[in-house]
């Protein structure tokens, strides 16, 4: 399985509120809400994060074997 780290939080290190990413529309509020809820999003959405912090794809997910997650 995919995990996420805490893209949100990595996003407000760069300097994105969750407000201004809205407002300059540059993820959408219900991608926002996606997020909030740790759900997945489009390969799209991943590349507008790498391209506003500056990162690699590897740096947002890693894969985990099934049922290891929480561990």
């Amino acid at each position: 399985m995919i995990v996420f780290v805490d893209i949100l939080q990595l996003l407000s290190k760069n300097g994105w509120s969750t407000y201004r990413l809205i407002k300059e529309r540059r993820i959408s509020n219900a991608t926002i809400s996606r997020l909030r809820a740790h759900m997945s999003v489009s390969t799209d959405t991943i590349g507008k994060i790498c391209s506003l912090c500056h990162c690699q794809p590897g740096d947002l997910m890693s894969w985990v074997p099934d049922g290891k997650a929480g561990e």
